[in-house]
Order: structure tokens, then C-alpha cells, then sequence
């Protein structure tokens, strides 16, 4: 397993597995001199971790970062930033049960196909739990763009058939959640995400299209299965006049009067907002019997037990923004050293 590494100039590199003792990171290439905010990086944590409410895996981490290196009275040394949130409430007995099955849509039988042995305890390194240390690096990410005055947010604008273009409140999100965790089923939704003053100039035209990173990066996460910029698959609906961002001068500065390409236009970006969404499927782990077979090949039924959510969301939200920052952030960093 080599492929455990994300980013060009600011890197990071995580390990760990759900019910190990530990998930964590370590961060390359992030500049010398930043005073880093850990109660930003805990509240951002906190966006994610389980326990929050009924709707969510009951499971009870703290999840508190330890940093092991690269930071010195607060601030960032040049050197590697190391870290590992430790796992405190793995029940590991809940998936005695499932030990010999191919749980449906879990990569427990094309991981046991790849290597030949399965971490089953929670999914092992194909957890979701491994996107926590995304969230550390992403919040520090976020601290330097922030800096720069760009800023992002997301919103869950569907869940199953209901749509909210404006995105769902809490309490919306809620109602909603508790209409499929009573009939013990789980729903995907669609996370909708902005990336405020953005500059001009990140990405390349051909095979580092700034877009296409950030689709690499989104399509890293746990049950994504779409994504699309701008108008995305609308565009496809739209003629050539519809779709076409017309260049304007306004104050002194050219800018689009729309923004159906999301920001992007071969491949850079173009100063406006940079817009997209990330759909993503329903939880697998569903509270019904269901039909399975286990390693033998034999038919079985199992019934699942454990704690677990009944959507991605909210606790996706802070991953997409994560994952939004160290691939914006990577940009600007190669930006200036191709400019040296």
C-alpha cells in the first residue's frame, strides 16, 4: 500500500486504521513561522467527529490532535508536522459478526482480494475514520489561506429526493435524517461547496487542471461517487449563449457577469468564486437483514450491529472544505516556486 500521500508542495501523509490505537499525519512543506490556532483545528475536529447527536455513530472519541513535531511555542518550524488523534472507543466486538462476510458495497472483499487480509474491525484503513488527520491538515491549510482573505464553506443542498438549492439548516438536516434512521435505512445527499476570492492564475491547462484536483481530492473521500464544477451535468443541458460567462470591467477589474464555469476555465482559475458539488451515496451499513456471502462463497444473511450514522453529512462538511484547502493551498505554494 503505497498511495498514502496527498499533495505536491504541501503534503500530507496519514496512517492509522478505525479501531487501531491511533489515526494521524504528518505534514510536509508547510512554511516556517505560522502560529497555528489549535482550538480552530479542535472546532474543526469537532465538525466531524461522531456523538454529536441521535443521527450519528453513538461512538464516543474526544478526539484531541497531539502534536509530535514541527511546532514550537505555537508556531510552525519548517519541519515536519507530525500528529496522531488516539482512539479511545473502539468496540471491536461489534464486528465479530461479520469477520467472514462480504458486508454489500463495503471494500471488505476487494481489500481482502488486493492484499489477502482485512483489517474488519470498522472497516480497518478503509474507514472514514481515516479522514480525520485530512481535517488537521485542512484546518492549518485554512489558517494560512485565510491570511490571503479566501475563504470556505459548504451546505448540504440534497438528501435523497428532497433539494434545497440555498442548502438545508441544522434542524432541517435533522428531520430529514430521522425519517430514514425510523425505518432503520440511511440516504446520500449532495454537499455543495464555495471558495470565496480565490486568485487568479492557480492550475494548468493539461493535466493539472485546477479542477481536476479537486475532483482527485473530493473522489478521495469515503462514499463519494460525483462530482461536477460550476453547471456541471446542467451544463449539458444548456446551449453555447446560456452557458457562456461574458467578460465585464467592473471597478477597474475584469471579471464574468455569470459564473456557470465555477471559477475555472482551462483549467485555471479566473478569479470568480470557485463552485462545486460532491454527491454522495447512501451509508452501506444499513440496520435490515441483508444477503451476503462469506469467504467460503456460501449465501448467508446478516444483521449488522454496531453504532453508526445514517448520512455523511453534517460530519462530511468539514472533510469537502478540508480537502478544498490543501488542494487550493498546494496551488499557490507550486504557483510561487514556478515563479523563482
Amino acid at each position: 500500500m503505497n498511495a498514502n500521500t496527498f499533495g505536491k508542495a504541501y503534503c500530507l501523509t496519514t496512517f492509522g486504521e478505525s479501531h487501531g490505537a491511533a489515526v494521524g499525519g504528518v505534514i510536509d512543506g508547510c512554511l516556517a513561522g505560522l502560529e497555528v490556532d489549535k482550538s480552530f483545528i479542535m472546532s474543526e475536529l469537532a465538525r466531524r467527529k461522531p456523538g454529536q447527536s441521535t443521527l450519528t455513530s453513538t461512538r464516543n472519541e474526544a478526539d484531541e490532535v497531539e502534536f509530535l513535531s514541527g511546532l514550537f511555542e505555537g508556531r510552525t518550524t519548517g519541519a515536519p508536522i507530525a500528529f496522531i488523534i488516539r482512539n479511545i472507543d473502539a468496540k471491536s466486538s461489534d464486528y465479530d459478526n461479520v469477520k467472514d462476510l462480504y458486508r454489500p458495497s463495503h471494500a471488505d472483499f476487494t481489500y481482502q482480494m488486493k492484499y489477502g487480509i482485512r483489517d474488519y474491525r470498522g472497516g480497518g484503513r478503509a474507514s472514514a475514520r481515516t479522514l480525520a488527520p485530512c481535517v488537521v491538515a485542512g484546518a492549518i491549510a485554512k489558517q494560512v489561506l485565510e491570511k490571503q482573505n479566501i475563504k470556505i464553506v459548504s451546505s448540504v443542498t440534497k438528501l435523497g429526493q428532497k433539494a434545497c438549492h440555498g442548502g438545508f439548516s441544522t434542524n432541517e438536516v435533522e428531520e430529514i435524517l430521522s425519517e430514514y434512521k425510523m425505518t432503520n435505512d440511511t440516504v446520500g445527499a449532495v454537499v455543495h461547496c464555495e471558495m470565496q476570492n480565490v486568485p487568479v492564475g492557480l492550475g494548468e491547462p493539461v493535466f493539472n487542471k485546477f479542477h481536476a484536483e479537486l475532483a482527485y481530492a473530493m473522489m478521495n473521500i469515503n462514499a463519494a461517487k460525483g462530482f461536477e464544477i460550476g453547471e456541471g451535468f446542467h451544463a449539458a443541458e444548456m446551449s453555447g449563449f446560456e452557458c457562456n460567462d461574458l467578460f465585464v470591467k467592473e471597478n477597474g477589474k475584469i471579471r464574468t457577469v455569470t459564473n456557470h464555469s465555477g471559477g475555472v476555465q482551462g483549467g485555471i482559475t479566473n478569479g470568480e468564486n470557485v463552485t462545486f458539488n460532491v454527491a454522495f451515496k447512501p451509508i452501506p451499513t444499513i440496520m435490515q437483514p441483508q444477503q451476503t456471502v462469506d469467504v467460503q462463497g456460501n449465501e448467508v444473511e446478516y444483521n449488522i450491529e454496531g453504532r453508526h450514522d445514517v448520512c455523511v453529512v453534517p460530519r462530511v462538511l468539514p472533510v469537502v472544505e478540508a480537502m478544498a484547502a490543501m488542494v487550493t493551498l498546494d496551488f499557490i505554494m507550486l504557483k510561487n516556486i514556478n515563479r523563482l
